[in-house]
Order: C-alpha cells, then sequence, then structure tokens
C-alpha cells in the first residue's frame, strides 16, 4: 500500500511515536516499552530471540478507518503471521494524551526483511525492530522529512532506499536516510 502521509505529518507522527505509550502483554500481564530503552523483560521472556518488533495493521498510510475496518485489518495481519510460521504477543500503542490507540503485535524473532515487507502490505509508516539487549528502536518506513532532526533512536527507511538493519548482535543500527 503506498503511503500518502505528507513530509509535515510524517515530522508529525515521528514526535508523537517517540513519546508514545507501547505495551504488551505476557503472562497476562502488560508491560511498557520505551523507544531509546532496552527491554530486558522481553528479553528475559524470549531468550532465543535476537530481535523484536512492534506492528499494526490500523490505519494503513495513516489513512482514518472505522474501528471494524482496523478490527478486520487486524485478523488479516494475524492471519498472515501464522501463515508465515511468526512468533507474536499482544501489544498496542497510545498516544500519552490518548486521543488515539492502535492494536499492535510483539514480534518475536522477525527477520528483517520480512518484518519489513509486513510493514509495508499493511501500510504502516512506524513500526519498532531492535535488537536483543539493544534500545528499542523507531522505524520510520519513509524519507526523513528536512523538518526532522536526526534521533539516536529513529531508523529511516525510505523504500527507495537501503534498508537500516538493526544488529543481531544488540549494537547500535546505523540509520538510512533519503538523500
Amino acid at each position: 500500500m503506498p503511503l500518502r502521509a505528507s513530509s509535515d505529518r510524517i515530522a508529525q507522527l515521528t514526535a508523537s511515536y517517540l513519546v508514545a505509550d507501547y505495551r504488551w502483554e505476557h503472562d497476562g500481564v502488560w508491560r511498557a516499552l520505551r523507544i531509546g530503552e532496552p527491554a530486558p523483560e522481553v528479553d528475559a521472556a524470549f531468550p532465543d530471540a535476537a530481535r523484536f518488533g512492534l506492528l499494526t495493521a490500523a490505519n494503513p498510510g495513516q489513512q482514518l478507518r472505522a474501528d471494524i475496518d482496523n478490527r478486520s485489518a487486524d485478523r488479516a495481519l494475524q492471519r498472515r503471521m501464522d501463515q508465515d510460521g511468526l512468533r507474536y504477543r499482544p501489544a498496542f500503542v497510545a498516544a500519552t494524551n490518548r486521543v488515539w490507540r492502535a492494536y499492535n503485535w510483539l514480534l518475536i524473532a522477525p527477520e528483517v526483511e520480512g518484518f519489513d515487507a509486513l510493514a509495508r502490505d499493511f501500510g504502516q509508516i512506524g513500526t519498532l525492530l531492535w535488537s536483543r539487549g539493544a534500545p528499542v528502536r523507531l522505524r520510520m518506513h519513509a524519507a526523513m522529512p528536512a523538518a526532522c532532526a536526526a534521533h539516536a533512536h529513529v531508523d529511516w527507511v525510505d523504500p527507495g532506499c537501503a534498508t537500516a538493519i538493526p544488529p543481531a548482535g544488540g549494537g547500535e543500527a546505523k540509520s538510512a536516510r533519503s538523500p
């Protein structure tokens, strides 16, 4: 699905995503994730995984849709993850002022290329993808707008450019920035 958000909207989304409230569920308990911080509870829960990701199917291309449509897309994403043999847990993201919230999935040990394909196929501009032991990273599937300053925990993955791949060993990834 082509992304239709303007550069200004991409900059606004990036700022919102950086401060949003991210949660994932394990053993009936909702646990927090924060961009720029490691996720030791995720690491402990899934000791065999080298990488983790968070994504949704809601409001593709930042086009607001009815809840029933977002739930249908969520079921389609779940079917796709099952078909692809992916492991996942329920998750969500909410704006700090609670004006928006989206159902998400925490993916356990996704391959980078497959994860990016899911984000692209379900029209997602912002996802999270990070390596075990490393800080959680925001992964923006768009060209970096001029209005955005470089950020240590944001990777820009422009479909026309090389992708930034978080290393499996837990080090920091390099950002791919479009010209």
